[in-house]
Order: C-alpha cells, then sequence, then structure tokens
C-alpha cells in the first residue's frame, strides 16, 4: 500500500473513530438532559397549578389544560396514604401501585413505568407549612425519545457529511505532504545514478525541505568527492609513473650495458634517488587513505598548545636556518586541546617548512583565542600563493611552486579536519602566505 493511502486511511479513520466517539457521547447524554429540561418544565407548571388548585379562582378547566400539555397528575396525602385528586386519564391502580413502589419523599426521581411506558415525573410539596400533600405530575417519555431519534437522525447525517469531508481532506493534505517525497525519491535515483546535472529543486516545506537541502548538499559533495577521486587517480598515475620511467630507462640501460663507469654510478643514484621519491609517496597516499577510513589510527589525547607549537619550532629550525629565515613565534593564550600530538604536529610541520622554503626573510607563528576557538596562524613574507591555485590548494597532487609531492597540504588539512578543525590559506600581512589553522 503506497504512503498517501496509508495516511489517508490512518487520518481518516482516526478523525471517524473519534466523531463516532463523540456520537454515542452525545447520543447517551442527550436524553438525560431533555428528561432533566422536562422536570424543569413539570416543576415551573406545578408551581403555577399549586396556586390555584385551593384558589377560590380557579378556573373549571385544570384537566383539559392538563391533557393538552400531555402531563397528568394527581395529589397524595401523606396524612392519610390517599390520593385525593387525579387526572382522569390515570388509572387508580396504577397510581396506587406508584406510590407503593417509589419514594415520593425524593426531590429527584427516577422514571416511573406502569409496564408499557415510562414517565417522566416532578413532585412538588402544596404548602408544606400547613399540608402534608404532594402534587405529583406525570408526562410520557415517548415525547422526549421522539424528540432524542430527530435530533440523532440529524446528527447521523452531519456525521456522514463529515465523514466525506474528512476523506477528501485527508487526500488532499497526504496528497501534498506525500508528493515532495515521491519527487524526493525520484531526485535520489538521478543521485544513485550519478547523474547530478539533471537535479532539480523541490518545492516543499518543514522537515521535508530540510531534507531536501541535505539531499542537494550531499549530491553536491558527492559530486565533488567523485570529481577529485577522478582527479587523484589520474595525479596519482602520473606522479607515480615518472618515477617509475625514471627507474626503469636507467636499470635497461645499465642492463643493456648502454650506461658505464661513471654514467653507471650516476645511474645507480638516480634509481635510489627515485625510489625514495617514490616511496614517500607511496607512505603519504597509504597516511592519507587511513585518514579517510581507519579510525584507529587517530589517538587523541590532551595536550598544552604552546607546547605543541614549541616542538614544531624545534624540529623546523634547522630548516630556517640552512635556509637562511627567521622562525619566530608568540602564544598569547596557552590553552589545551583535545588532538593527536603527533599528526597535529605533522600538520604543522608540513605547513611551516612549507613557508620557510617560501619565505624572503621572515616566518611568524602565532596562537591565539578568540570567541572559542584556537587559531594558529603561520605567516611569511614570501612572493605568496596565486589566488587561481588557492582554492584548490589542500587537493591532492596539487603543487605550488617548489612543491614535491603535492600530498603534503592534503595530509594537513585532512589531519586538521579529523581534529574537528579546518585550515584554510590568504595573502599575508607580511607580503606572503598565511595559513590558518581553526581547531
Amino acid at each position: 500500500m503506497r504512503l498517501q493511502t496509508q495516511l489517508t486511511v490512518a487520518f481518516t479513520t482516526l478523525l471517524v473513530a473519534t466523531m463516532l466517539f463523540v456520537t454515542v457521547a452525545i447520543h447517551s447524554l442527550l436524553l438525560d438532559v431533555l428528561i432533566q429540561n422536562e422536570k424543569d418544565q413539570l416543576t415551573e407548571k406545578g408551581e403555577l397549578l399549586a396556586q390555584f388548585l385551593y384558589s377560590e379562582v380557579a378556573p373549571r378547566n385544570f384537566s383539559d389544560w392538563i391533557n393538552d400539555e400531555e402531563v397528568y397528575l394527581f395529589i397524595y396525602n401523606r396524612a392519610n396514604e390517599q390520593v385525593m385528586l387525579y387526572s382522569s386519564s390515570l388509572n387508580i391502580r396504577t397510581i396506587e401501585t406508584w406510590v407503593n413502589r417509589y419514594d415520593l419523599t425524593q426531590t429527584d426521581q427516577p422514571l416511573w413505568s406502569d409496564g408499557e411506558t415510562e414517565y417522566v415525573v416532578s413532585i412538588l410539596p402544596i404548602y408544606p407549612e400547613l399540608l402534608n400533600q404532594e402534587l405529583v405530575l406525570i408526562t410520557p417519555l415517548g415525547d422526549i425519545e421522539a424528540v432524542q431519534s430527530v435530533f440523532f437522525n440529524r446528527l447521523v447525517i452531519v456525521f456522514m457529511f463529515g465523514v466525506i469531508v474528512i476523506a477528501i481532506l485527508s487526500h488532499y493534505l497526504t496528497m501534498r505532504l506525500v508528493t515532495p517525497l515521491s519527487q524526493l525519491k525520484h531526485q535520489l535515483k538521478k543521485v544513485e545514478k550519478r547523474q547530478f546535472d539533471s537535479l532539480e529543486r523541490i518545492k516543499a516545506t518543514g522537515e521535508i525541505k530540510e531534507v531536501e537541502e541535505s539531499m542537494v548538499d550531499m549530491a553536491r559533495a558527492l559530486e565533488r568527492y567523485m570529481k577529485s577521486q577522478q582527479q587523484f587517480f589520474q595525479n596519482a598515475s602520473h606522479e607515480l609513473k615518472t618515477p617509475l620511467m625514471t627507474i626503469q630507462g636507467y636499470a635497461e640501460g645499465i642492463k643493456d650495458g648502454v650506461f658505464t663507469g661513471e654514467e653507471e654510478t650516476r645511474g645507480l643514484e638516480v634509481i635510489t634517488q627515485e625510489i625514495g621519491r617514490l616511496k614517500k609517496i607511496i607512505n603519504e597516499m597509504i597516511l592519507l587513505a587511513k585518514l579517510d577510513s581507519d579510525e584507529t589510527i587517530y589517538h587523541e589525547e590532551t595536550i598544552y598548545i604552546s607546547h605543541l607549537i614549541q616542538q614544531a619550532i624545534d624540529r623546523a629550525i634547522p630548516l630556517a636556518t640552512d635556509q637562511q629565515i627567521a622562525l619566530n613565534h608568540q602564544v598569547l593564550d596557552d590553552l589545551t586541546v583535545v588532538v593527536d600530538e603527533e599528526k597535529v604536529l605533522r600538520a604543522l610541520m608540513n605547513i611551516i617548512t612549507n613557508a620557510i622554503r617560501h619565505a624572503k626573510t621572515h616566518v611568524f607563528v602565532e596562537a591565539r583565542h578568540e570567541s572559542g576557538r584556537l587559531y594558529i596562524t603561520i605567516d611569511d613574507d614570501g612572493e605568496g600563493i596565486d589566488e587561481v591555485l588557492m582554492p584548490q590548494l589542500f587537493d591532492r597532487f596539487i603543487k605550488g611552486k617548489g612543491g614535491e609531492t603535492g600530498l603534503g597540504l592534503a595530509i594537513s588539512r585532512a589531519i586538521i579536519e579529523r581534529s574537528h578543525g579546518y585550515i584554510k590559506v590568504d595573502t599575508s600581512p607580511l607580503g606572503g602566505a598565511r595559513f590558518t589553522i581553526v581547531l
């Protein structure tokens, strides 16, 4: 069964059950309300009759008036337990049976019955301070039941009309709810088939709109990932192919005797260098793969940022001294961070050594706290980075000027992202590049 049908049936069933419950409750309560209303009317008529029963101005047509009102009455004398006056339409034996069966002293009387018909009863004392008599007014329940039946029939008609309206509204509302989901399913099919260019936006509201936006973001991220993977394999094959061809060329030349003497020695040195370069590329590729997929490679611990910065400076000083670059640092806020110390240190070293290689005279490292985040900036006074290259600088096998494998900055970004942070590059106030790590 389709979701729209399920929702329509569920909503309609729920509302029908609710209306049915309300109808049954109204039907049961309606009779009680009508009976109480009839008792109130009998009481009012009884009070009016009591004023004329023993009055000299009492009209002679009381009996006719009572019969027209479909109200029966009798007067009961409690002192001698006798019925003093009663309507001609009532049987004296029936009255005596009622007197013996029901307690006339109760204010709220139940329904009386003569075996065939039920009656609504109201009892009023007549001059209680002088007389020990009760005026008993009786009216058949049939009229009330007729009113109840008419009302209930109309209620059933309203109920049936309401069921039809509810079914139509449920179908319309569920259609509005389910249609975006059906459209979303078709868009997900396009994502499954990698048809990213044919994705269409869906008109929706609320949570469905949030899901649609998440789907679009996911599709765009997946498209970028697939393109980056494709580019990665193309670049990786190129980077691996170059040293392998060099190694193969020199190895075959030495084997065939093409290279002899100094050329053979030089060829063996080139082979050794290319093997080392190849090994470095492979190790960095393995590290990137592990950072992307292996959860056990990252071991977090609490360390002071000043300790982390000092380790990076100590390791980079020999390269800075050799390049005659001044390497300075400043930690404005010595806070603790929860990271993998060795991995984050490697990310810092990749960036600091890049800055040293491209700097003219000076590299400056600073750590500061701002708005609940830790900022580590590495500035150099070199030539800077081409703005065209900046957006893809952290992609794999993207080399800047003087780059080696094109994986160092990609590894740094992967490590920082695993540390729940991010890294960005911009132009430095010193004139070169500024790398900013945010944790």
